[in-house]
């Protein structure tokens, strides 16, 4: 670790932030390949943060950064990663008043609702931020957002993981990327935002926040994921013309101990009836299988079409209108725990962390 804050001498270690470097193109430099992931972040991070006006170098927080010893593009992360941040933020928890990540975006609202379920009631700030450009590159959008990502760590009231990107403050469990080039990549369809910049002000909605939700000690589940990080979890956007026995080569084997199946529209499956009992099958098998909707927006409502009759019965679960990325992150989560089949099946259909 190292300490990269001109603050820091004066402020004890509890009122800094600790920043933890993971790779991503905020980092990376440009190589004959093309961007691949570039060192000495803390250093950089200092020096684009002297380029700000003194008043706003005067508001930074004290900070400390860790930078993982083998940086990735986020396109690389597992269960393992998820993993590893967890215990980190864990095993720092009572040195920091809030903690920044820096990662790539391709995975980044993944790590961020993964981060969620394994940080359950958390009582200070955990923001994700990274950049779709690398941090020295003209007109990066790189130091607005570590800047507001910095802003909000360092806010008490903010007490759960957040994704900070382009001037908006997302719940981390609801949020998506969705666009590959634009400044504000992600979005959060289904739920409102939890802060945002206007101008040179930063705004926090309290209300929309889980503080009031989590009250207590943190009570963290830091579960291994080993058993579930080589695809034990299968995910299964339909198409048109999708065959049982496509179907089959996921959830029929052996190695598979859940699925998150995307449906088309309020939850409706192609009318061949081998398909539902594929799923049925699966579920019958002691395998968790949930859905969503392929749609971006709006919730599902198993059975409501006659195209999605039969699926409750077959024991899928809904998962409302969960992004795919905390419906998949929650089934890796759950099923890396040990309990019942029932208990697991009852806390994927209970919000954990302002999810659903």
């Amino acid at each position: 670790m190292s300490t990269t804050s001109s603050l820091t001498s004066i402020a004890p270690t509890k009122d800094r932030l600790l920043v933890i470097y993971t790779g991503g193109t905020i980092g990376m430099w440009q190589q004959a390949n093309g961007l691949s992931p570039g060192g000495n972040f803390g250093e950089r991070l200092h020096q684009a943060f002297s380029t700000l006006p003194l008043s706003k170098q005067q508001s930074l927080p004290a900070y400390d950064v860790i930078s993982y010893a083998s940086l990735i593009d986020s396109s690389a992360a597992t269960p393992f990663h998820w993993q590893q941040l967890a215990k980190d933020i864990a095993n720092n928890l009572n040195k920091y008043c809030g903690f920044v990540i820096i990662h790539g975006t391709d995975t980044l609202s993944w790590t961020a609702s993964s981060l969620a379920y394994q940080l359950q009631g958390i009582d200070r700030p955990v923001v994700l931020t990274g950049a779709m450009q690398p941090l020295e590159a003209a007109g990066s959008d790189a130091l607005d957002n570590l800047y507001g990502a910095f802003y909000f760590a360092a806010q008490p009231a903010l007490q759960e993981v957040a994704i900070y990107f382009a001037n908006r403050l997302l719940r981390g469990a609801r949020s998506v990327k969705q666009h590959s080039e634009a400044v504000d990549a992600f979005s959060s369809p289904n739920y409102p935002l939890l802060g945002e910049r206007i101008g040179d002000d930063f705004i926090h909605y309290p209300s929309r926040g889980l503080a009031y939700q989590q009250r207590g000690a943190p009570r963290f589940e830091l579960v291994d994921y080993r058993p579930l990080a080589q695809g034990e979890v299968a995910r299964v956007v339909l198409w048109p013309g999708i065959s049982p026995w496509q179907l089959k080569a996921m959830l029929g084997d052996s190695r598979c101990k859940g699925a998150l199946i995307q449906l088309w529209g309020a939850g409706n499956l192609p009318s061949n009836p081998e398909l539902l009992a594929m799923i049925a099958e699966a579920s019958g098998e002691g395998k968790m299988i949930a859905a969503i909707s392929q749609c971006p927006q709006g919730s599902i409502h198993l059975g409501a079409y006659a195209a999605g009759d039969g699926l409750l019965d077959a024991g899928v679960l809904s998962g409302d209108d969960m992004t795919p990325e905390a419906a998949y992150t929650k089934l890796v989560h759950l099923l890396a725990q040990p309990l019942s089949l029932e208990d697991q099946r009852h806390r994927f259909l209970t919000p954990l962390v302002g999810e659903r």
